[in-house]
């Protein structure tokens, strides 16, 4: 039984949206979708070249504190795209 729990703890933490929902704003969120998380680079789709240019300015912020979520975090790629 402690082995699954355990599991089950690092499958939340393992979620890169989840990540991403603990330093984004409610507002930000409705503007972004995880993409993917491979070999350390998180891709995020942003609706809009505006959103695209507010979180470019706030990517490196984002960057350091995703890092503290997930030391394993290399870099983010951002991209305009679909986010439904």
């Amino acid at each position: 039984m402690r082995g699954l729990e355990s599991k089950i703890a690092v499958s939340s933490d393992a979620d890169p949206g989840e990540w991403v929902k603990k330093i984004l704003t409610k507002k930000e969120l409705g503007h972004i979708k995880v993409k993917y998380f491979s070999k350390g680079i998180l891709g995020l789709s942003v609706d809009s070249s505006a959103w695209l240019y507010v979180l470019s300015l706030k990517k490196e912020k984002m960057l350091r504190d995703l890092k503290k979520l997930n030391p394993g975090l290399k870099d983010i790629s951002l991209r305009i795209g679909e986010i439904s």
